[in-house]
């Protein structure tokens, strides 16, 4: 099953490709298997109505899905190097092609994020937007320097990646070290304490505000699953109380798209394993994903 059944062919119109990272070897916790997660979350857009909540036709958007990542779970460097390739041929394809990654842990998203990033012509004006109730900021953890723990600080060692264009919106379970480097590095992140202190409108402003301070017009967005509350998302790792609601969630990206320029998404640590028979965070993620797709395409 493709999601919601696209094609697997990039034609010359082709706005969207999707694929899958079936990875989660660098979770630090035993129980959510995540690697399900990107099939799963195809095989429930099966039962899910073709149109949006604003009434676009879904088969009307210019999607392609590619399938998944070839993983050899615990071979790490090749992983990323596979992620990397298989991207990059993606872009030898259609340059301007829109890439959405369903993982996977949280690590899935740092050679994603790479792969865009090294094929924008002005890094300049790239930004990367984090939703995630973590900070993943962590120099090591568990395995190492590389795990779900650590992907914010790998994706801020990149090159053309800094405090100015580097946000995390939604936290509210920070471990101390990771204040700390917060704190050193002048790291953004924007609590989702803030949203019943200053409300939606204002914490939208405040993500929106902050890029535009910096002169960034085309932003990376990545979506930790545990962003969300788990009384809506409760198939995760890390289930912690205090999270965004869907319409929140829903809000917050229509908004974004229509100030900057899209490049990128993903979605990641849904584990289908913890999900409830009704598939509920499985079906959240996909809505959120199709959703998302259409609020870029409309202001493309």
């Amino acid at each position: 099953m493709k999601f919601y059944d696209f094609g697997d062919i990039i034609e010359s119109d082709t706005q969207f490709v999707i694929f899958g990272i079936p990875w989660d070897y660098l979770t630090s916790i035993e129980g959510p298997n995540s690697s399900l997660a990107p099939q799963k979350i195809r095989d429930v857009t099966e039962n899910l109505a073709l149109t949006t909540e604003l009434g676009f036709e879904i088969p009307n958007i210019k999607a392609v899905d590619l399938g998944d990542v070839k993983i050899e779970p615990s071979n790490v460097d090749k992983n990323l190097n596979e992620i990397e390739t298989f991207m990059n041929s993606i872009y030898q394809q259609k340059s301007d092609i829109i890439p959405i990654m369903i993982g996977g842990d949280h690590f899935c998203s740092l050679n994603a994020v790479k792969a865009v990033g090294d094929n924008r012509d002005n890094k300049k004006d790239f930004g990367i937007l984090i939703f995630d109730s973590h900070l993943d900021l962590y120099e090591e953890w568990d395995k190492g320097v590389y795990s779900h723990a650590t992907v914010s600080h790998r994706i801020y060692d990149l090159d053309y990646i800094n405090n100015k264009n580097l946000l995390i919106a939604g936290s509210r379970d920070i471990d101390i070290p990771e204040l700390e480097i917060a704190k050193k590095e002048n790291i953004r992140h924007f609590d989702a304490h803030l949203l019943v202190e200053i409300g939606l409108t204002q914490f939208i402003n405040n993500i929106i505000n902050f890029f535009k301070s910096s002169k960034v017009k085309d932003l990376y967005i990545s979506i930790d699953i545990d962003a969300l509350d788990p009384s809506i998302a409760p198939a995760t790792g890390y289930a912690i109380p205090g999270g965004f609601t869907y319409r929140e969630m829903w809000k917050i990206l229509k908004e974004i798209t229509t100030h900057f320029n899209v490049v990128g998404f993903d979605l990641v640590e849904v584990a289908p394993n913890l999900d409830l028979p009704n598939n509920v965070t499985c079906n959240l993620a996909a809505k959120l994903i199709i959703e998302f797709m259409v609020f870029i395409a409309n202001n493309q």
